[in-house]
């Protein structure tokens, strides 16, 4: 029965799922960790940029960002860099996905939340030199790692050992509909401020393949996803891309051990983004629900690091990876 009791608690100073999620967005770190970084082409003749951290270690870190983050995102930062010094240290390689990476995609395809092509050719040529990799999604890339994982459980790199996965709206489409409630606007009108800058410049560079009439008046991800995403990526409409990729569906498939931690007030997650049944019947999924954090947020009492989320994230590796033999009962696993 893998759920979980959380650790985390939120300080008194910051109450709210809100202030939770933005006081670490708008003041965490994006300094650079001392990435290395290096480009991927891809078969479809568009490319990735990844960057690296290495140590040397015999262990490989993969970190997968959200919606319009990149790696130098504060969580993908303050991750590589706890990753990197950890008394167990791993070699950290953060993708930036399709047009996150500083450059616009050479592409009409960009990334989305079940985008789990590019991952694999990543694992595909990324993974021969090391004895085991993690994956650690945040948010939509938790989605992709998550998704990854279940949907064809035959066809998962063998040299991963562990995933961690944070925030992560599992259910696409009641994720969505929270998302559109007046009080959590805000954070949708962000995102896809940034997204339709993007299709513009497609648009200008592909102008007979995007047609932008009525782009200025788009204001829910049901109306951008039916129009851009689903379409550009091979989907009928919104609701068949959210409902094809939402990654709770390939939940029970997984066989790595798998972590994922989403806090109850989170104001991007409804209900449905907390799959008790399915981590209650599995023995290798996790699930640890904190009553606080916010998205992406879970601010600690003082400065520094590593924070909660970067403890979390090593006491697993240590947990299931250092020591392979450890019985995967809940309550090691805090």
């Amino acid at each position: 029965m893998p759920i979980v009791p959380s650790s985390y608690r939120s300080p008194w100073w910051l109450p709210g799922g809100h202030l939770q999620t933005l006081a670490p967005a708008l003041f965490g770190s994006r300094r650079n960790p001392g990435y290395r970084r290096q480009r991927v082409e891809l078969p479809d003749g568009d490319f990735l940029d990844l960057d690296w951290l290495r140590n040397g270690s015999s262990h490989l870190a993969i970190l997968v960002h959200g919606l319009e983050g990149s790696s130098f995102s504060p969580y993908m930062t303050g991750m590589a860099r706890a990753l990197r010094s950890a008394d167990h240290a791993w070699d950290v390689l953060s993708i930036n996905l399709r047009g996150c990476g500083g450059e616009p995609n050479r592409t009409l395809r960009f990334y989305h939340s079940g985008e789990t092509g590019d991952l694999r050719t990543i694992l595909k040529t990324n993974t021969a030199p090391y004895s085991s990799v993690a994956l650690i999604g945040f948010s939509l890339g938790g989605n992709v790692v998550l998704k990854y994982l279940g949907e064809a459980p035959d066809e998962v790199d063998s040299k991963i050992a562990a995933a961690i996965a944070f925030s992560v709206p599992c259910h696409l489409a009641t994720s969505a509909e929270v998302l559109a409630r007046p009080i959590n606007r805000i954070y949708m009108f962000r995102f896809l401020r940034t997204l339709i800058a993007k299709i513009r410049h497609q648009a200008h560079r592909l102008p007979q393949a995007i047609d932008l009439t009525g782009i200025g008046s788009i204001r829910t991800f049901k109306a951008f996803d039916g129009r851009f995403t689903g379409p550009l990526h091979g989907f009928r409409d919104a609701e068949d891309y959210w409902a094809k990729c939402s990654s709770r569906q390939f939940l029970p498939a997984i066989r790595i051990p798998t972590l994922l931690v989403n806090a109850r007030n989170d104001p991007f997650l409804s209900p449905e983004c907390f799959p008790e049944d399915e981590a209650r019947s599995h023995r290798r999924l996790f699930l640890e629900c904190p009553a606080s954090g916010g998205h992406l947020g879970f601010p600690g009492w003082k400065t520094g690091s590593p924070s909660w989320i970067e403890e979390r994230v090593l006491s697993f590796l240590d947990t299931v990876v250092e020591n392979p033999k450890t019985d995967l009962d809940p309550r090691r696993i805090e």
